[in-house]
């Protein structure tokens, strides 16, 4: 399997630390990123698709690329999870190394979590899985990736996926751009959304404008298609929260969801919230 990761803003109005991720079968990768290409060449799309790339001229052929990715999320072939934190859970001061290395802790509670990979088993008859990570251009030295990469590749330790039979070959966990992957390019739509929204970005004029513009009324419009999308699997569901899993194994099973991750020992702060 390879798990394709991306992340947003890090410090947002209402919600910062968006992480987002794809796991596919490496057997369909190559079909996904060409179906994916094909389709972006029928929409007429110039190179690389993004969600701040949205336009009023461009919001009509988003829409349609949006009901294409949510398809394959549907069919199975693409599994997709968004992460993030919520600003009125304020965690405890956290010391100078875990301050450096914030970027890449998330990341590794993201990969380790997220997918519900300790559960990969309830749709395969093999007794193991190679799972490769692929992050998008991280904004860390080479020396700090290398040291990340060796605690994901030391995830194969980990009881429930010693015992579970998921490996983390450290060869396969690698920094990638996202103009040559699709896949990346259709989660930053995805994610892109999602942040935007819940930071009210494109909801409300920024000050001193007095109203939106062009631009952020197109993309309420694109946003309105994916949580059309969104509510299809889950209806009426709140993009701010964490999506259900009563038996746990819906973590893996499900095609789509979100984590609002809340770090141990956090307090509330309502004064950093919505609604004062």
């Amino acid at each position: 399997m390879i798990i394709f990761c991306d992340e947003s803003v890090e410090k947002g109005r209402f919600f910062s630390h968006f992480y987002g991720g794809v796991l596919v079968r490496a057997d369909d990768r190559e079909a996904l990123e060409r179906e994916l290409h094909d389709k972006k060449n029928e929409l007429q799309f110039k190179g690389e698709v993004k969600w701040t790339k949205i336009t009023e001229n461009y919001a009509d052929k988003y829409i349609e690329l949006v009901d294409f990715i949510f398809d394959l999320v549907e069919a199975g072939r693409m599994k997709m999870r968004i992460m993030f934190t919520q600003n009125i859970n304020v965690p405890p001061e956290l010391d100078e190394y875990k301050l450096d290395n914030q970027y890449f802790m998330l990341y590794y509670q993201f990969i380790k979590h997220a997918f519900g990979l300790r559960y990969w088993r309830q749709e395969d008859n093999y007794d193991t899985v190679e799972v490769s990570v692929y992050i998008d251009d991280p904004p860390q030295s080479g020396l700090k990736f290398d040291k990340f990469a060796n605690y994901i590749s030391s995830l194969s330790a980990y009881m429930p996926f010693s015992q579970g039979g998921v490996i983390f070959p450290r060869s396969e966990i690698a920094k990638v751009v996202s103009h040559k992957h699709n896949i990346l390019q259709a989660l930053d739509i995805i994610l892109g959304g999602i942040q935007s929204r819940l930071n009210e970005s494109h909801t409300k004029p920024i000050p001193p404008a007095k109203r939106r513009s062009k631009r952020a009324r197109a993309k309420e419009i694109v946003y309105q298609k994916i949580k059309e999308r969104i509510w299809r699997l889950y209806p009426n569901f709140n993009i701010g929260v964490s999506t259900g899993a009563p038996n746990y194994v819906e973590r893996w099973t499900h095609p789509y969801r979100h984590w609002c991750f809340v770090p141990n020992g956090s307090t509330i702060d309502r004064s950093r919230g919505k609604k004062k």
